[in-house]
C-alpha cells in the first residue's frame, strides 16, 4: 500500500507580520511552479489587518492555520479499510480477510462505528467443537436464516425466521441407527429442548419423520436428497423448518459452523484513536496495549476513518515544512520538532536549536526582507511570479523595510522590490501609505492583538526575551493607551516567564520608536535608549527590532550580567 500523502506546509512564525505570510505565500507558489505540488501557504497565528488588506487587494485567500504540524493518525492511517460486521457468518469474514491478506479488521455498526476487533485466530474458535463429549450432539449459536444462505439451501418447510439472530441450536447428526436417533429425539422432548435440535441427515425418510414428528427446531437434508410430500406438510403444521442442501453431511456439518456470527468471537475489548492524534505519542501510548490494530475515529462522531497497525509507528511518515522568515524552534509552529524541515530562508541571525535528520536547504542573508529573497529565487530560475503573489511579495518588503528606508535595507531589497512592483502593477510609494494607513493597532487594538500582533521571542544568554512591535503614523495614542499596554506587557512577561518583555511602537514616518519594557527590573534599567521613566524609552532613529531594538536589548543583558 503507497505510504499516505501528507502536508508540505510552508509557513511563518508565530505572531505572523505581512513579510512572515507573504514570503509563505511566495515561495509556496514558487514550489509548486519547481515541482512541488502539494507545497501550501500556512501561518500559525492570526492576519494582521494591514496583511489581510494585502491579500484582499492581491486576490489571494488567507493561508490556512495550522497550529500544529505533527503527524497524526487521521494523516497515515491507512483509509482503504477491509472490516467485517458482528452479523457477518465465519465464511463471509474468512473470505474477506483472506482475499485482502490481512488477519485482523475492525468490527463495525451499522452507523460506521467500531465495535470490536476481530483476528484471523478468532474465528477459529468458531469452528471448535462444543464442550459436551459426545461429538454426534452439539451446542451451536447460530441463525437458521444465515445457515440457509451458507449452503445455499433451499427452504421447504415452515417459514425461515423474518430476522437473522444467534439460537442457540443442539446440532444432532442422524447417522447412528433410526432407533438411536429416536431415543435421542424422546429424550431431548421430555427434557424440553426438543425446539432448539437441528437434526441432520441425508436419504434417511425414518430419520426425517422422527425430527418432524418430535417437533425439532429444523431439519437439514444433505446431499441433495429430497422429503416427502407428506412430510413437507407435517412440518409446516408442527412449525419444523426443512433445509435441503447439496453438500455431503460432513461438509454441511462444518458449513453450519461457518454460519456463525463474527459477533460471538470478536473482541469487545479495544483501543480506539483520534483522528487528530500526534503519531509521535502514539508511537508511546500504544507500544505496550496487546492489540495490532487500532481502528481511527472522528473524535466527534465516532466514525470510523481508518486503521492503523503497530508497524505503522515504527518509521511513521512526517509533515514535510518550509520554514520562511524564522530559523528557531522558540519562534516556530507547533511540533515543528517532530516535523520533516525540508528548507528555511530567512534574514535574521542564526540562534536556537534548529536541527535536521538530513541536509536540508538553508538560504540566511542579510537583507531587509524575506520576500526579497523569495523574489530573487523566481528571477534565479527565469520564472515570474502572477501579478497577485508579487504584490504579496512586494507587500513583504514594504513592511519590513519601511518602503526601503529602514537600516536594514539593502541595494538586493530595492532591485527586487522594483521588479516586483512592476509585475504587480503597483507604486511603491503609493502602496506604502496605503498600507500603512490601514486600521491602528495602537488606537483600537486590544491589549492582546497588540502585544501579539507581532511578536517574537529569543534566548540569549540564557534570557528568554520577547520583543513585540507595532508601526503606526503618529503615536498620538500611545498616552491613552499606555496604562492598559504596560500592565498587559507584566503579565505577559509574568504568565511566560520571560525575563524581559518589550513593546516597541514605531512611527514609520518619523523613524522614531517608544520603547516600553517589563520584567527584570534590572534588565529594563539597562535598555540602552534614552529613559523617559522607569520602563518606558524614546528611541530616536529606530525602527528595525532585528537590527536595532534587539540588539540593544542584547546590550542589556550582557551589561547586567
Amino acid at each position: 500500500m503507497p505510504a499516505p500523502r501528507l502536508p508540505f506546509y510552508v509557513i511563518g512564525h508565530l505572531n505572523p507580520d505581512t513579510d512572515a505570510i507573504c514570503s509563505a505565500i511566495g515561495h509556496a507558489a514558487l514550489l509548486r511552479e519547481t515541482g512541488e505540488p502539494d507545497a501550501t501557504a500556512a501561518r500559525c497565528g492570526q492576519v494582521p489587518p494591514r496583511t489581510a488588506w494585502v491579500l484582499e487587494k492581491a486576490g489571494i485567500p488567507q493561508p490556512e492555520l495550522v497550529e500544529d504540524v505533527r503527524a497524526t493518525a487521521g494523516m497515515i492511517c491507512r483509509r482503504n479499510v477491509v472490516w467485517a460486521k458482528a452479523g457477518d457468518t465465519f465464511l463471509a469474514a474468512y473470505r474477506s480477510m483472506l482475499a485482502n491478506g490481512v488477519r485482523c479488521v475492525p468490527v463495525v455498526d451499522g452507523n460506521n462505528r467500531p465495535t470490536g476487533i476481530l483476528r484471523y485466530l478468532d474465528l477459529l474458535e468458531l469452528l471448535l467443537p462444543g464442550d459436551g463429549s459426545d461429538m454426534m450432539a452439539r451446542m451451536i449459536q447460530v441463525a437458521l436464516r444465515k445457515v440457509a444462505t451458507t449452503l445455499n439451501a433451499e427452504s421447504v418447510g415452515a417459514d425461515l425466521p423474518e430476522g437473522s439472530d444467534d439460537e442457540d441450536l443442539i446440532v444432532l447428526v442422524g447417522a447412528s441407527s433410526q432407533a438411536t436417533v429416536n431415543r435421542r429425539l424422546k429424550a431431548a422432548t421430555k427434557e424440553g429442548t426438543i425446539g432448539r435440535y437441528l437434526v441432520m441427515c441425508g436419504d434417511r425418510p425414518v430419520v426425517q419423520h422422527y425430527a418432524i414428528e418430535h417437533g425439532a427446531r429444523a431439519l437439514l437434508v444433505t446431499g441433495d436428497n429430497g422429503v416427502e410430500p407428506q412430510l413437507r406438510e407435517m412440518a409446516k403444521q408442527k412449525g419444523v423448518i426443512i433445509l435441503l442442501c447439496s453438500q455431503d453431511t460432513a461438509s454441511a456439518t462444518t458449513l453450519i459452523r461457518c454460519s456463525r456470527t463474527v459477533g460471538q468471537v470478536m473482541e469487545r475489548q479495544f483501543q480506539t484513536v483520534t483522528t487528530g492524534e500526534p503519531v509521535v505519542r502514539l508511537r508511546k501510548s500504544l507500544a505496550s496495549l496487546d492489540q495490532d490494530l487500532f481502528p481511527v475515529v472522528d473524535r466527534v462522531s465516532g466514525e470510523m476513518e481508518g486503521v492503523l497497525s503497530k508497524s505503522d509507528l515504527v518509521d511513521p511518515p512526517r509533515t514535510r515544512v518550509a520554514l520562511v522568515d524564522h530559523n528557531e524552534y522558540a519562534q516556530a509552529v507547533r511540533g515543528v520538532e517532530d516535523a520533516h524541515v525540508v528548507e528555511v530562508i530567512d534574514h535574521h541571525r542564526l540562534a536556537g536549536d534548529l536541527i535536521s535528520r538530513e541536509p536540508i536547504r538553508y538560504l540566511n542573508e542579510p537583507v531587509g526582507s524575506t520576500s526579497t529573497l523569495v523574489g530573487r529565487k523566481f528571477l534565479h530560475r527565469d520564472l515570474e511570479p502572477e501579478p497577485g503573489v508579487a504584490m504579496c511579495l512586494c507587500a513583504g518588503i514594504i513592511s519590513d523595510t519601511l518602503c526601503l528606508t529602514s537600516p536594514t535595507t539593502t541595494d538586493l531589497d530595492r532591485r527586487m522590490l522594483e521588479w516586483l512592483s512592476g509585475i504587480a502593477g503597483v507604486k511603491p510609494e503609493e502602496f506604502k501609505s496605503e498600507f500603512f494607513a490601514v486600521g491602528s493597532l495602537l488606537a483600537s487594538g486590544s491589549v492582546d492583538e497588540v502585544l501579539n500582533a507581532d511578536r517574537k521571542e529569543f534566548l540569549d544568554e540564557g534570557v528568554r526575551i520577547t520583543i513585540a512591535q507595532i508601526e503606526e503614523l503618529g503615536l498620538e495614542a500611545f498616552d491613552d493607551r499606555r496604562k492598559v499596554l504596560e500592565e498587559g506587557l507584566a503579565k505577559l512577561a509574568a504568565d511566560e516567564r520571560f525575563d524581559i518583555a518589550v513593546l516597541a511602537v514605531t512611527d514609520i514616518a518619523k523613524h522614531h520608536s517608544l520603547v516600553l519594557a517589563a520584567g527584570d527590573e534590572r534588565l529594563v534599567r539597562a535598555i540602552p535608549f534614552e529613559a523617559i521613566d522607569d520602563t518606558l524609552f524614546s528611541a530616536h532613529g529606530v525602527v528595525s527590532r532585528k537590527k536595532q531594538i534587539f540588539p540593544a536589548v542584547c546590550q542589556a543583558v550582557r551589561t547586567t550580567r
